[in-house]
């Protein structure tokens, strides 16, 4: 174990997340996109999202509503760039549960992604 608690580099800290259970994914994910969100905003967020699940944005607005993420809060900046409150990210966690067949493959890549940024912390 390196000094930040996590693991030395990210192989080992994906094969540590690898044998976790489901309910301890889901619990850090969450936390990191918090965390995330806080230091780089929620744009950032929704970025490392696309990249470790390859979703595109009407996508993860259906997986945003499947997690309790009310459509309603769904907009775009003014970019056009897909945005939610910050306070909702963690809708992201069950909506990927819920729809996607290899939700725990793309959370721990999600994890894997922010691997810097967590050791950072």
């Amino acid at each position: 174990m390196g000094a930040t608690a996590l693991a030395t580099d990210s192989v080992e800290y994906r094969r540590r997340l690898l044998e976790q259970p489901d309910e301890q994914l889901d619990a850090w994910a969450t936390e990191a996109m918090r965390d995330i969100s806080i230091r780089r905003g929620v744009l950032a967020v929704l970025h490392d999202l696309r990249a470790a699940t390859g979703l595109e944005d009407r996508e993860l607005e259906k997986v945003f509503a499947a997690g309790g993420g009310p459509p309603a809060v769904v907009g775009r900046d003014a970019a056009g760039r897909l945005m939610v409150p910050a306070i909702t990210l963690h809708c992201f966690v069950k909506g990927l549960r819920t729809l996607v067949p290899d939700a725990r493959a793309q959370l721990v890549e999600y994890l894997v992604e922010n691997f810097e940024e967590l050791v950072y912390v």
